[in-house]
């Protein structure tokens, strides 16, 4: 997270920010992220662990409300989870189903035509966002949206530069799908969903998975059993 780790005080505030409109709204936790496609996807603050929770089961199963928000460019507001017909996202609301998450509400992170990640919002109890509420929601996404923007553009030429940013171990995620594409001959899109398909069948973590891959400790083959 070179880029990112230069900016440490930009990235202080956006936790400020997050946080603030966490204890303003009705809402009880908020994360971001930055992404470039379900390949690239980093989260750079969660307000809890539950929050955290909601980031890494999107990241495992390469699905979930903050990839939709992002792939449509509108927020994507749900105010009842438990009796949604969240046909986008199937396999991520069956995961969380255990987590004391009565609704989600997540916004894309751009300005203009650049992506640049999500915001989600959760609460605990079902319920809306009135509109005043969802005005401070998106007051605060522009600032969020115009910090990172100038971050990221400052040190490369466009999201393609969202490589430099990830964990080591999405570093890891990402060498492990070249090694399986590689290895089966297949697209990163379908390597990818091999990998995530492994990690869940097996009950695992994608890191985890990826980090055996990349040591050699699971051969890509068995990925295409």
């Amino acid at each position: 997270m070179a880029a990112l780790r230069d900016n440490e005080s930009k990235l202080d505030t956006l936790a400020r920010v997050i946080r603030a409109c966490v204890d303003v709204l009705p809402v009880d936790g908020a994360s971001i992220s930055v992404m470039s496609g379900p390949r690239e996807r980093e989260t750079l603050y969660a307000s809890d662990q539950i929050a955290s929770k909601i980031e890494d089961v999107q990241f495992d199963l390469g699905e979930g409300p903050c990839f939709e928000a992002f792939a449509t460019r509108r927020p994507v507001l749900v105010p009842d989870l438990a009796r949604a017909s969240v046909v986008e996202w199937p396999v991520f609301a069956a995961a969380i189903t255990a987590l004391p998450i009565g609704a989600i509400f997540a916004f894309p992170l751009q300005a203009g035509a650049i992506g640049i990640g999500a915001v989600d919002l959760y609460r605990r109890r079902p319920g809306w966002l009135s509109g005043e509420e969802l005005a401070v929601a998106l007051e605060v996404v522009d600032v969020v949206a115009a910090v990172l923007l100038g971050v990221l553009l400052g040190d490369f030429d466009g999201t393609d530069g969202l490589r430099g940013v990830l964990s080591p171990g999405r570093e890891q995620v990402h060498q492990a799908t070249g090694m399986i594409l590689a290895a089966l001959d297949i697209s990163a899109e379908e390597a990818l969903s091999r990998l995530r398909g492994y990690a869940f069948v097996m009950g695992r973590a994608l890191d985890d998975v990826a980090k055996d891959i990349v040591s050699r400790r699971l051969s890509p083959l068995e990925l295409g059993k």
